[in-house]
């Protein structure tokens, strides 16, 4: 009988199956697939009712879940039995809470100088399913403590918040959020678990915008949420309900990019401590918000809560300059540097500037700005990896150009 041989068509589409080496890889695998076989139709029905290995990658993928574990084990270095969830970027993070945890009559205490993406996301999506949101000064425990009400089910705060850099009284809230019977979430971003884990003073809930500092060099983004084991769980089914799933590539990079963590977040809080303190005294300088700094009111808070290294207290590596003159200075203080360039996010190699009223908080007029304590004029320096010197010696020329513009604006005759 003359042997058939499968098509050309089929032999393409059935080549061998790659080889699985015994030998442990030193990086981890990149599982960039859609889908997974099964050895028959009982495993398949198995874990479609029961769970417990890979279906389908929006559900479950070993690369995005390598990243997620390796961000629990940061975050809960000292806690035991944290989960993670990993997520398309931060704000599929961060609507995931309030997904997993409110609900129409629900209540949500959060800070008046909350980033402006999930001030919107509470104000414009959450609001119109009858979420109801109070926006406070965290710092002040006594306004949340009243802010509280009995339907509150998230207390959100930010580990440090920009671009005032305001400190998070983490357990003072949770024990105000636990007392009435809310969670706690954290934006801990800008801190990392560089300079603060948030899980060991009592938090629940833990969100990064893993395309900062855990990438670290621009190109990748994403989101993780990370806790208590059976909060994340309920996480987890909103992830795979709304398809918010981390994509295979990202997570290989933004895993990557959390072994030289540590390396690049000293780096940079070491940078932003000297250009805080020599910033600070420039004539044309207005306010410098640093927690580094000892006039700042959450220094004192910060030493506390925050890690030390061989280099004393990890204070984070974002600045806020506020030169005189209000919204037209800063903008022209941004346009003048040289070395910082304005771009979006922060936490990468590079130092970024941003002028606040006018990017990661446009959506507010500057009473609004004032209210949540925040200058029309500020200026936010997310430090990068350049030499602190050099940053200085570009923010202190552009500080020069902005005071002489200044100047020659109030000589000028009025109506000229």
């Amino acid at each position: 009988m003359r042997r058939r041989f499968k098509g050309e068509n089929t032999r393409a589409v059935h080549l061998p199956a790659p080889p699985v080496p015994a030998q442990t890889p030193t990086a981890p695998p990149v599982w960039r697939t859609s889908g997974f076989a099964f050895a028959g139709a009982q495993e398949h029905a198995d874990l479609v009712h029961q769970g417990g290995g890979y279906l389908y990658s929006r559900v479950d993928n070993p690369t995005a879940d390598a990243f997620a574990q390796a961000v629990a084990a940061l975050e809960g270095a000292t806690v035991a039995d944290v989960a993670a969830q990993a997520f398309a970027s931060g704000m599929a993070a961060v609507s995931a809470v309030f997904l997993a945890f409110t609900k129409a009559g629900a209540h949500v205490v959060a800070p008046l100088a909350l980033y402006g993406g999930t001030f919107d996301l509470l104000q414009e999506i959450f609001g119109r399913f009858g979420v109801a949101a109070d926006f406070v000064d965290m710092t002040d425990l006594e306004q949340v403590r009243a802010a509280i009400r009995p339907t509150t089910r998230v207390v959100w705060a930010e580990t440090l918040s920009t671009p005032t850099m305001s400190v998070a009284d983490l357990p003072a809230l949770a024990n105000l959020a636990h007392a009435r019977g809310a969670l706690l979430a954290v934006d801990s971003t800008v801190a990392t678990p560089v300079l603060c884990r948030p899980l060991e003073y009592h938090v629940d809930l833990v969100v990064h915008s893993a395309t900062k500092y855990f990438g670290g060099h621009g190109d990748a983004t994403g989101g993780v949420v990370c806790g208590r084991r059976e909060l994340v769980e309920k996480i987890r089914r909103v992830r795979i309900m709304t398809g918010g799933q981390l994509a295979p590539d990202e997570a290989f990079l933004l895993r990557r990019g959390l072994e030289t963590l540590p390396l690049r977040v000293r780096r940079q809080c070491d940078s932003a401590s000297q250009f805080a303190a020599a910033i600070a005294k420039h004539p044309a300088v207005k306010a410098v918000d640093y927690p580094g700094l000892t006039g700042h009111p959450g220094h004192r808070l910060a030493r506390r809560l925050f890690d030390e290294g061989p280099e004393g207290t990890r204070f984070g590596a974002v600045v806020t300059v506020t030169p005189h003159g209000g919204r037209d200075a800063g903008l022209a203080f941004a346009d003048a540097l040289r070395l910082a360039r304005s771009a979006t996010s922060l936490g990468g190699t590079h130092t970024s500037v941003g002028h606040v009223g006018t990017t990661s908080h446009a959506g507010r007029d500057d009473a609004a700005l004032l209210r949540a304590g925040i200058d029309p004029g500020a200026v936010r320096f997310s430090i990068g990896l350049e030499d602190a010197a050099d940053l200085i010696a570009d923010a202190t020329d552009a500080l020069d150009v902005v005071a002489r513009v200044t100047a020659r604006r109030a000589e000028a005759p009025i109506g000229a």
